[in-house]
């Protein structure tokens, strides 16, 4: 039988925060990481593409905050529905021209994807999900006065907005995802997390305003569509113990019990790598086999095995 893979694309592999965000800075960042993706073409994988969406949907509320005096303002689960069908389109018209280039007969879909959460989640109090663009200590104090925007510190001196992220409890559609990624189409779902939803006392599904943890929709779609392999594409080429500090060390290969381990003692920042190693410990519970994190310019290596960090269950390494 064929191998699946799920492929975890962060917002920052379409959208580099050292650029402008144009929408052609965009393309040519995804045309860019998914000639990386091809190799799974080659190597004739059933595939499952995710995405993130921070970049691209604080951009949104940006734009919902700056005209809502002319247009009616978009509540931000409507945005997260819209960037899923932007950034699908962009990804599904690149991958499409990649099989043309290749003369492979295969078909790209992108679903828009709803995912369950608790309402009463008390991550919906405590916004934690860093959206939108990076912003001084001066201007992140204006945006927070001017806007009304919750602010907090990413990285020493700069700043970002965030929202809402409760954790994903199910992921909707996950029949028909399954069904078109086995069938052979590659399947783009959702992106961003997934668009919140609930169902509310009168039985009825709806919206909410959040970004869901996209790191642990993606485990938990993979574990609906039974792949073999998750990839974690971030910004650095592999999982350091002590990142940032004198005495970092790559990691290159290690077990889920050593992942959790790891995790305890606090070596995985909150917000970045944190929610990339809880979701991979997940999948891996979870039937998957192996987890792979690395950057999208090593990706073709990785998937060799000559690049990122492998994770393994304990009792396969």
């Amino acid at each position: 039988m064929k191998r699946t893979a799920i492929v975890a694309l962060g917002g920052n592999a379409l959208s580099n925060k050292k650029q402008a965000g144009t929408i052609e800075d965009q393309f040519d960042n995804t045309r860019k990481s998914l000639s990386q993706i091809a190799k799974f073409l080659q190597l004739d994988y059933n595939l499952c593409l995710t995405h993130g969406n921070g970049p691209q949907v604080g951009d949104e509320l940006l734009r919902m905050d700056l005209t809502k005096e002319t247009v009616p303002p978009l509540p931000l689960g409507v945005c997260v529905a819209g960037t899923q069908g932007t950034i699908g389109y962009m990804i599904q018209q690149t991958f499409q021209n990649i099989l043309s280039q290749k003369n492979i007969n295969r078909e790209v879909v992108t679903l828009v994807t709803q995912v369950m959460v608790d309402a009463n989640s008390p991550a919906i109090k405590n916004p934690t999900k860093f959206v939108g663009k990076r912003y001084t200590d001066d201007e992140a104090e204006i945006m927070s006065d001017s806007m009304g925007w919750i602010m907090k510190e990413q990285e020493p001196g700069y700043w970002r907005r965030v929202v809402p992220s409760p954790d994903p409890e199910f992921v909707m559609h996950g029949l028909s995802i399954r069904t078109l990624v086995q069938s052979g189409s590659i399947v783009i779902a959702a992106g961003g997390g997934g668009i919140p939803a609930f169902i509310s006392k009168d039985g009825q599904l709806e919206g909410l305003d959040a970004v869901i943890d996209k790191d642990l929709t993606a485990a938990k779609l993979g574990r609906v569509i039974r792949a073999n392999e998750y990839y974690i594409i971030t910004d650095i080429e592999n999982v350091y113990l002590n990142f940032g500090q004198p005495n970092e060390k790559p990691i290159y290969r290690m077990t889920d019990d050593e992942a959790k381990q790891y995790q305890a003692e606090g070596h995985f920042q909150t917000g970045s790598m944190a929610p990339k190693i809880r979701s991979a410990i997940y999948f891996l519970k979870h039937h998957g086999e192996k987890v792979i994190i690395t950057n999208i310019n090593n990706l073709s290596k990785a998937i060799d095995g000559q690049a990122g960090t492998v994770i393994y269950k304990n009792d396969k390494i």
